[in-house]
Parts: structure tokens; C-alpha cells; sequence
């Protein structure tokens, strides 16, 4: 008989943000760290335009790059390791950072291992808090500038930060949107049984 595929439960957290913005996520064991990405892009609305790295201990995980050599960074090839290989046990904490430029680190935290329930699509989101940051806000320091200004109609910028990605509510969150999104993505498999 094949053994079932688990699930990992990873609670993401955006570092540097008040109040919080995080989210709960459920993936198949199996994933490997660019799925894991491409899962993050979409539970995070982000547009993925921007470079991106995993520090799992004390390895760090990307897409190698001719100019590693030069910056002196070893990198092992994300696309070739699946989170069970190297996230083992529950309680472990790593850090997803996207954009080298607005420096956007994800804390993530494995909280469980699961059994899939029968009906359920994965990747899917489970809950979560708050909307992440626009895309090229600038970073921490930006994106308080840019809340500041849509929130003050006298602000200088107000207009022109009305125009430059429209209205846009720190405090919306829908896993509903996101679970559409992720089944939009990965056209989510029920798959239990043991193959990939």
C-alpha cells in the first residue's frame, strides 16, 4: 500500500510590519523550494519581478546565479530540494526573503505535519492577516510613507499614490481570494497516495 503524502502547516510571517501581516499555509511535503515560491508569490500577492532566497539554518537556497562566485555566496539550487528534506522537524523556523531591494523577509515557522483531508485542494491558505505591502513601495520605510499619504487627502502624494496603484486597504485579507488564486496556479490535486 503507498504511503499517504503528508502535509506541512507553515505559518508566514512579514517581518518588520505593524500590525502583523501573516499567513497560514498548507503544502504537500514534497514540494520543493521553488514551488514553495511560487505558493508564497500567491499567498502574499506578490508579483514575483524580484530576485528571492530561502536561509534554512545556516545553508542558503536559490536559483544559482553566475555571480554568486563573485559576492562569494554558496548556493544550493533550490529547484532540487523539497521541503521535507530540508525542513525535518516541527517547530523549525526559517526566512523567505524576496526583493533584494525593498528586502521583504518572511519569517516561517513549520507548525505541523498533516494528513490531507480527502476533499481538500492543496496548496491551500488557511487564515491570515492584513494585506502584504505593494510591490516597489520601497521597503518598510516606504510602505509607511505610501500609507501615510492614502490616508491624508491633503498629503503632497496623496494623488499621486491614488494613481500610481489605485485605492488599497492595509486591512483587507480573504483566504477565499487567495485559495482561488492558488487553484488558478497550481490547478490543485487532491493526490494522496505517493506519487508526485
Amino acid at each position: 500500500m503507498a504511503k499517504s503524502r503528508a502535509l506541512y502547516q507553515l505559518k508566514v510571517t512579514l517581518q518588520d510590519i505593524q500590525p502583523v501581516v501573516w499567513r497560514r499555509v498548507q503544502v504537500w511535503e514534497d514540494t520543493t523550494l521553488t514551488q514553495l515560491h511560487d505558493v508564497l508569490q500567491v499567498v502574499m500577492n506578490w508579483q514575483d519581478y524580484h530576485l528571492h532566497e530561502f536561509t534554512i539554518g545556516r545553508r542558503l537556497f536559490s536559483v544559482p546565479d553566475t555571480d554568486d562566485d563573485m559576492y562569494e555566496r554558496k548556493v544550493i539550487d533550490e529547484r532540487r530540494q523539497r521541503l521535507s528534506q530540508v525542513v525535518t522537524q516541527v517547530g523549525t523556523p526559517f526566512v523567505y526573503l524576496y526583493d533584494f531591494g525593498d528586502s521583504w523577509r518572511h519569517d516561517l515557522l513549520l507548525e505541523a505535519i498533516l494528513l490531507p483531508e480527502p476533499t481538500a485542494q492543496y496548496p491551500r491558505c488557511i487564515a491570515g492577516a492584513r494585506q502584504t505591502p505593494p510591490e516597489d513601495v520601497g521597503g518598510t520605510p516606504g510602505y509607511e510613507q505610501y500609507l501615510e499619504a492614502l490616508a491624508d487627502p491633503q498629503h503632497e502624494a496623496h494623488q499621486d499614490m491614488l494613481q500610481w496603484r489605485g485605492p488599497f486597504d492595509p486591512e483587507a485579507f480573504s483566504s477565499d481570494d487567495i485559495n482561488e488564486r492558488l487553484r488558478k496556479r497550481f490547478r490543485s490535486t487532491r493526490r494522496i497516495a505517493g506519487t508526485a
